[in-house]
This record gives C-alpha cells, sequence and structure tokens, in this order.
C-alpha cells in the first residue's frame, strides 16, 4: 500500500502551478507541452493528491518544472505585491491608526467566537461538494433556501449517493449529530494565534509563528499552502521563501482562515490589524492570498470597534487591498453582485459564472467575492448571513466560519444570536492544539480579550 500524502506530492503540485501561471497571466505554454508530453497529468480536480504515485523520472521533471514556473514573473506582479510597503504604497485610502481607545467588553469576542464556530460547522458537512450537489441535498429535506442545518434525514439515498457528505465531517456535523464544535483548521488557527499572543505579543515576527508551528501543531492538521510551508520549513527554507518555494497554493484561501484574531483584537484600527495578518500571512502567502488576510482583519477590527455596520466593514477591508489587484475585483464584484440581485441563487449562478471555471474552490478569489456578496446581501443578519455564505459552494466552511465571525462581531454579544446556531455548540471546542482541548467559547472570548487589554 502507498501512501499519498495530499497537497505535496511533486507531481500534483505540476498542473496547480500551471492553473495559478494561467490566472497570473505568465505565458507557459511550453512547460505544459513538455509535462503533458512526459505522460503528465493535470492536478487533481477536488481531492489533494492523484491517486497513483508517479514513475521516479516523472517526480524529478516535476521538481525541475515546478522551479522553472517560479522564475517567469507575472505581469500583474506590480499591481499585487507582497511586501507590507509596497501594499501600503498602492493603498491610496491607508486607515489612519486610531487615536483613542474602544470600549467594549468580552461579550463581543464572546460572539464572534461562537459566530466563527457556528458557520464553519453548517459548511462542514458540504465542503468540497459541486453547487448542484448542495442545492439538492438541501432542496431535498425542505432547507432551501438554507436556513438552518444540513440534515441526512430525508435525503433519497440515490441522492446521497451521488453527492456524499464530506466523509470526515459528516459524523460531527448534520443536525442529527452535533455534539459541540469538532475539531476543525478554521478554529484550530484562531487557537494558534491566540498562543503566538500569549507567548511573543503583537510584536511577533513571521518566524516567531513558523516555531509556533513546529513546535505545537500536527503537520497532518495544515493543508494545501500552509502544508507547503510547514515541509518547506522542515527543509530548512526560511519565511518568506517558505511561501514561494514549490508553493502553486499561495493565493488560495488559507491566510484568511487565519486572520480572525488580528483583527479581534486591533478594535477600531484596521490598518494595524491588517499589518499584524500580513506578518502571518506571508508564511504561507503572496500577494491575493495575502490580501485575504488583511481584508478579513481590517474588517473585523472595524467590526469590533462597533460604530459602523457590515458595508462600512467591507469598505475597509477594501482599503487595506490594493486596488487594482485582483482580490480587490473579487470583493466588489461580490458586492455590487448582491447590491443588484434580490435572489441569492442568482447572485451565486453569476460569481459561478465568473470564477467556476478557471479557479480551484479553495482559491481565495472565487472565495472572497463570495464572502463579500454574502454578507452584503445579508445586511448583517448573523443566520442569513452564514446560510448566504455556505450556500454558495467553494469552500463552504471557511466562507461560513469568516461570515459568522463578522456577523456575531456586529451582534455585539451572544444572547444576540440565535440560540439554535449557538445550543448546539454546547460551549466546548475540540482541538488538537495544546492546552486547548475541549475549551469553553466563554474563556475563549476571556483569553482573547486578555491580549486586546495587553499592556
Amino acid at each position: 500500500m502507498t501512501v499519498r500524502l495530499t497537497w505535496v506530492q511533486p507531481e500534483d503540485l505540476v498542473g496547480h502551478e500551471l492553473r495559478q501561471a494561467a490566472q497570473d497571466g505568465r505565458d507557459t505554454a511550453d512547460v505544459a507541452q513538455h509535462w503533458y508530453a512526459a505522460g503528465g497529468a493535470p492536478a487533481p480536480e477536488r481531492a489533494g493528491a492523484s491517486e497513483s504515485p508517479a514513475p521516479r523520472r516523472l517526480r524529478a521533471l516535476a521538481e525541475r518544472l515546478l522551479d522553472e514556473l517560479a522564475e517567469r514573473e507575472s505581469p500583474l506582479a506590480g499591481d499585487e505585491p507582497s511586501d507590507l510597503p509596497a501594499i501600503r504604497a498602492a493603498c491610496p485610502r491607508w486607515p489612519a491608526a486610531r487615536t483613542r481607545p474602544v470600549s467594549f467588553g468580552p461579550d463581543r469576542l464572546h460572539a464572534a467566537w461562537l459566530g466563527r464556530a457556528a458557520g464553519c460547522l453548517l459548511g462542514k458537512p458540504v465542503e468540497k461538494l459541486p453547487l448542484a450537489g448542495i442545492r439538492a441535498l438541501a432542496r431535498a429535506t425542505g432547507n432551501w433556501p438554507l436556513s438552518t442545518w444540513f440534515t441526512a434525514r430525508g435525503v433519497p439515498a440515490q441522492l446521497a449517493a451521488a453527492h456524499p457528505w464530506n466523509r470526515r465531517s459528516a459524523p460531527t456535523s448534520l443536525a442529527e449529530n452535533i455534539d459541540g464544535m469538532p475539531e476543525d483548521d478554521d478554529l484550530n488557527h484562531p487557537l494558534l494565534t491566540v498562543l503566538l499572543l500569549q507567548r511573543h505579543g503583537p510584536g511577533f515576527s513571521t518566524s516567531d509563528l513558523a516555531r509556533l508551528w513546529l513546535d505545537e501543531l500536527p503537520a497532518g492538521r495544515v493543508f494545501t499552502a500552509e502544508r507547503i510551508a510547514y515541509r518547506n520549513l522542515l527543509d530548512g527554507i526560511e519565511p518568506p521563501d517558505t511561501a514561494r518555494h514549490r508553493n502553486p497554493f499561495r493565493e488560495w484561501i488559507g491566510a484568511q482562515i487565519r486572520a480572525d484574531v488580528h483583527g479581534w483584537t486591533h478594535p477600531g484600527d484596521p490598518g494595524a490589524a491588517a499589518e499584524q495578518a500580513h506578518r502571518d500571512a506571508v508564511l504561507t502567502h503572496t500577494a491575493n492570498g495575502v490580501y485575504g488576510a488583511m481584508f478579513t482583519a481590517a474588517a473585523l477590527a472595524e467590526a469590533v470597534g462597533g460604530e459602523t455596520d457590515v458595508h462600512g466593514c467591507l469598505a475597509a477591508g477594501l482599503r487595506v487591498v490594493p486596488p487594482r489587484s485582483r482580490y480587490a475585483q473579487a470583493v466588489r464584484l461580490g458586492i455590487t453582485t448582491a447590491r443588484a440581485e434580490q435572489d441569492f441563487d442568482t447572485v451565486v449562478d453569476r460569481l459561478h459564472e465568473a470564477y467556476g471555471s478557471t479557479h480551484h474552490w479553495v482559491h481565495v478569489l472565487p472565495n472572497a467575492a463570495l464572502l463579500a456578496a454574502a454578507l452584503t446581501h445579508a445586511d448583517g443578519d448573523f443566520g442569513r448571513s452564514i446560510c448566504r455564505a455556505v450556500s454558495g459552494g467553494w469552500d463552504t466552511d471557511s466562507n461560513g466560519a469568516t461570515a459568522g465571525s463578522l456577523a456575531g462581531l456586529l451582534a455585539g454579544r451572544p444572547a444576540a444570536l440565535p440560540d439554535r446556531w449557538t445550543a448546539p455548540l454546547k460551549n466546548r471546542l475540540a482541538t488538537s492544539v495544546t492546552g486547548f482541548g475541549a475549551i469553553g467559547f466563554d474563556t475563549l472570548a476571556e483569553l482573547t480579550y486578555q491580549e486586546v487589554r495587553r499592556p
């Protein structure tokens, strides 16, 4: 029996890098011809690894071609820098530093933790499913437009076979079996950020984060760009090169799911939140992948400030993203499409027309457009925010988590969140992150609040 480790096999990475190159505008026709003529295959469409290992000669060729592709600069690089000074220079409306403190208590952060967990949990059973499958499963149980947890009860056997629930998540995330919040990378990373701030404070370096991962994060609990960066660290590669070396996932969604605590701990100061998120993101991502983290942190920081609505939060997020970047374009597309259509299914269909045939379901750009659309269309309502984010497909649990985080902050306190979303969580989070096993969300809120009030 062979071990097919997902997201790191060189023969599987070439296809992903060729797709990223096409999105970047790089001419790679010669490399693609060489790869396919030698017997190489496209990237696995949804899984992290192909079924069979490549011959030694093909794996060696894959490694050479990945290095060759890395040397070809994107013509979009001037509009999409990765280093912070260049990003700031590209943002004419970068937020000014906040000069007066924000008065709030841990309840707002408690609502954010609960919201993140509920949104993530809602999306877990349909992660990786195509949009048509998500709609069919929900409709079969009378749950469309999506308004509550998914359930397997009442789903016809033929439909269940055609669109099977996520294999790992179904036993813990369907309505009939939810018993607290199960482990998920969308919650593990915020926990690690709390741990990072406890150990190193807000002045942490990217290398501090790298060492924390090696000390506390099991390699099997990271995916896509994070797994590549983890492997690069073990190979002795230093940040930020860990984000670039043979990493075709560097503009996927991973850094965005790590941004929440950076925003939560900078109430009313989106610029500072974005800068802190940048130091985290460049361990694993570049350009649009980094902007996802910065946008999310800034929007959440604006929400913690408590002085604006969801639309103001999205606007604050855009102020820290280079306006000519594809990430900014995706967010603007999501917002304008949501404003133009009353029916959210129509909004989703238009976004899938724009991105569905060109981008992987974990890429940051389609998910950014969907997240912005869901939050805009829901207009701050918690249940509608997470349901719209999940019902649009793509990275369902990650989008649900971020939408829930922002909508939870805007709700302001746990009691403002509908009981049907919070009661099944049972104030209990499962995780493999050291020191946080079976922790309560109220305790997490207090720990996070301590970092807000750190002298």
